[in-house]
């Protein structure tokens, strides 16, 4: 078994708590965009949080008492079948999204946005569907990226992201179409349809913004100053790269090529460094929204170039 000291460690690293501060603003929006524009106009867009209110109304209780409930149950099912990081992380923010609906209700009353004789708070529903769908997909493209979730749909949508292997957007899309259909029975059809275009809607922004924080550029360099682009990447980035001998198609000639992924951030030093040192070189590069494997997404580590020099020399 393992001892105290092992299982509160990771509560030491600032991994955690960096970690934990995302996924309480990550979900600390998605709230809001349930308390400020789903719960007035009684969209039911497919998430737990829309299932929580057609039961509200039916049965009277709280929306924030069902959504906790609900996302307990779909906490069993994170924990067994995604894994104990994700249950765990899942667990803090299912568990806090009761409380941050009650924490936005009493900072801002949704009624005190509303005009006199509106229905919601954009009084329209097609404005409310935009400002909800924007919002969650925010907070869920962030959760995600750090192997967390919103807990409810996104529990099933990730179940079905890791057996079935569809994309994360096309998976809240198919989980959440299920639930809208549970809106017939407090909504007329025309409120059911906006609620599933959203829900498709939610799919493809998610996808969106998922992709757009992921994004790496794969960066081909073909230059004959190739040994110092190399010690550049690996001993001031900090990153791995593959390097391929090739014969050039018009000029016959031998060249080397070296094939690194880098964040956008690093893919500008790059080309300060190369323009710096007047380093010439035929450059391609291409975005790639998934990595997998052993790459390391924290800040870029810059040695001094004594260090830098060292490093080399050992190598």
């Amino acid at each position: 078994m393992k001892s105290i000291q092992e299982i509160l460690h990771p509560l030491a690293t600032g991994k955690f708590w960096k970690e934990l501060v995302v996924m309480t603003l990550g979900m600390a929006v998605g709230a809001a965009a349930v308390y400020y524009f789903l719960m007035p106009s009684n969209l039911i867009i497919g998430s737990i949080s829309g299932l929580a209110i057609v039961i509200s109304q039916l049965i009277g209780a709280e929306v924030s008492l069902i959504v906790t409930i609900i996302n307990a149950v779909l906490l069993v099912l994170a924990w067994i079948l995604i894994g104990a990081e994700f249950g765990a992380k899942t667990v803090y923010t299912a568990l806090i999204l009761g409380p941050l609906l009650e924490f936005w209700k009493w900072v801002l009353p949704y009624e005190n946005l509303m005009e006199p004789g509106a229905t919601s708070v954009m009084n329209d529903p097609w404005f409310d569907l935009l400002c909800f769908v924007l919002l969650l997909s925010i907070s869920q493209s962030i959760l995600f990226r750090i192997n967390a979730s919103t807990g409810g749909l996104d529990i099933l949508a990730k179940i079905v992201n890791k057996y079935l292997h569809f994309d994360i957007g096309a998976s809240v899309t198919v989980a959440g179409a299920m639930i809208c259909c549970s809106a017939f029975a407090i909504n007329p059809f025309r409120m059911v349809v906006i609620g599933l275009i959203g829900t498709w809607i939610n799919g493809v922004v998610v996808d969106y913004f998922t992709d757009a924080l992921n994004k790496r550029k794969k960066v081909c360099i073909i230059s004959k100053d190739h040994e110092k682009i190399r010690q550049f990447i690996t001993g001031k980035l900090m990153r791995g790269c593959s390097i391929y001998h090739l014969f050039g198609g018009f000029t016959g000639e031998e060249k080397i090529e070296i094939v690194v992924l880098l964040t956008k951030h690093e893919y500008a030093d790059l080309f300060k460094f190369m323009k710096d040192n007047d380093i010439d070189g035929f450059i391609t590069a291409g975005s790639v929204s998934e990595v997998y494997g052993n790459w390391r997404s924290g800040k870029v580590r810059y040695e001094s170039p004594k260090t830098a020099k060292n490093s080399v020399k050992q190598a």
